[in-house]
């Protein structure tokens, strides 16, 4: 058993941190495993290894990928190879579809009365996967919102926003092509998915048949009957069960922290 975060974000994509700042972190809160699952993109896994090795905490080359079919049916994937031609050119594809979906926010927001310029919401990004606290973020810092829960009730996950949506590969792509760099594969916060549990079992089953290899059981937001119906699901499916924070920050999700999850994450290091 280790001490473990299995869902953490840097300013390789939308987090406050940078891969090295998480590791350090991660390292103050006890957390013994660490994967960075930045969105869309593994640039930060490196830098988070590389401080890794000098903090004597183990991190995980991880990803999470966005689905298609169901809103916020997101795959995590452990273990990869970054050489990888086919994973890295789902990347591209994903960077592209996101670069046009910003333009298409920036225009979004415009109608709403909001002038933002998209340079600064770049510059904020720092060269990472733009997501949308970055947009959140300058929106609060020209006083349009108070703060990043206010942006997304008020305009970037409404019912209007949806339809911006950027392209993305359907589960079985996300899947088999995470399996076939070498990856583990994971289901991320279930209970997102806003589903009854017997469709959502379908869902397990289903992806199960693609090569999924865990459930995300652990995670901040799950009741205690939503957990236990995970751990069922896994148990039923023979699927790991795993867990994490999905921690962004406090200035992005100041609400949720580093876990420390005690479990066994043999399977992640064979």
């Amino acid at each position: 058993m280790n001490i473990v975060d299995l869902h953490t974000h840097s300013t390789a994509s939308d987090g406050q941190y940078s891969p090295k700042e998480l590791v350090r972190l991660a390292k103050e809160w006890g957390i013994e495993v660490l994967a960075l699952t930045d969105h869309d993109s593994f640039a930060g896994t490196a830098e988070a290894q590389q401080a890794g090795k000098e903090q004597n905490l183990l991190v995980l080359r991880g990803i999470e990928l966005g689905a298609r079919e169901l809103r916020n049916l997101h795959i995590l994937g452990y273990g990869f190879s970054g050489e990888d031609e086919r994973l890295n050119r789902l990347c591209e594809k994903l960077k592209k579809g996101r670069k046009e979906r910003n333009q298409r926010i920036i225009a979004f927001l415009k109608e709403k009365g909001i002038e933002l310029d998209l340079g600064e919401v770049e510059e904020l990004a720092g060269g990472g996967v733009i997501g949308r606290p970055h947009f959140a973020q300058v929106m609060v810092r020209h006083g349009y919102v108070s703060n990043n829960r206010e942006a997304f009730d008020k305009y970037l996950d409404t019912h209007e926003y949806k339809r911006i949506a950027p392209w993305k590969a359907s589960a079985q792509e996300c899947v088999e092509t995470l399996k076939a760099a070498g990856a583990k594969v994971s289901l991320a916060h279930p209970y997102q998915l806003g589903l009854e549990d017997a469709i959502l079992e379908k869902v397990v089953a289903q992806l199960k048949l693609y090569g999924l290899d865990a459930l995300e059981c652990y995670y901040p937001k799950h009741t205690a009957r939503q957990q236990a119906f995970y751990l069922e699901l896994a148990e039923k499916y023979g699927l790991y069960a795993s867990g994490g924070s999905d921690f962004h920050g406090e200035r992005v999700k100041p609400e949720v922290k580093l876990a420390r999850l005690e479990l066994d994450v043999g399977w992640l290091l064979t």
